[in-house]
């Protein structure tokens, strides 16, 4: 398997400084962590942009889907911010015979507890056995966007009824 794995920021990515909570966002974390994990198949690494979800517009989600279909692999894996995360996958619904997964942090993989590494966990093993699709990877279960929502109460994501 090839995987092309697209960095946008978010929270996975973030470096706080001080108790003001003042942060940029931060090198990615998934290639030094699936390098230090030896995994079993190879990727590429390439960072789209460096953003917090919340500022993410139209436009960048439209470079995300152009970066998507100009990828020759069939398995991407795209590390987002939270806040718009099901938005972005919304719009990558148009890419087919691809199988995208969307994945993110709650807190940021700086952090000595986080689900960064967790969820990028969860999202390499998904991206593999999932059909053509997009689907979000986070707190332990698959989702699609259609079907989501970030309960921000409880800091998890969630399935609607439909």
């Amino acid at each position: 398997m090839q995987l092309a794995v697209f960095t946008t920021g978010g929270t996975i990515d973030k470096i706080y400084f001080d108790q003001k909570s003042e942060y940029e966002i931060g090198d990615p974390i998934v290639g030094p962590l699936l390098t230090s994990m030896n995994v079993g198949f190879e990727f590429t690494v390439e960072e789209i942009m460096k953003i917090d979800s919340l500022d993410m517009t139209d436009s960048h989600r439209q470079e995300i889907v152009e970066r998507v279909l100009a990828c020759p692999a069939e398995h991407v894996l795209i590390t987002h911010g939270t806040d718009s995360m099901i938005e972005t996958a919304k719009a990558l619904c148009v890419v087919k015979e691809k199988t995208i997964v969307l994945t993110g942090a709650l807190q940021p993989a700086a952090f000595a507890h986080n689900d960064a590494v967790f969820n990028i966990g969860g999202s390499v093993a998904a991206v593999q056995s999932l059909p053509h699709g997009v689907y979000i990877v986070m707190n332990g279960c698959v989702f699609t966007p259609q079907n989501t929502v970030k309960n921000r109460d409880k800091n998890q994501f969630e399935s609607i009824a439909r």
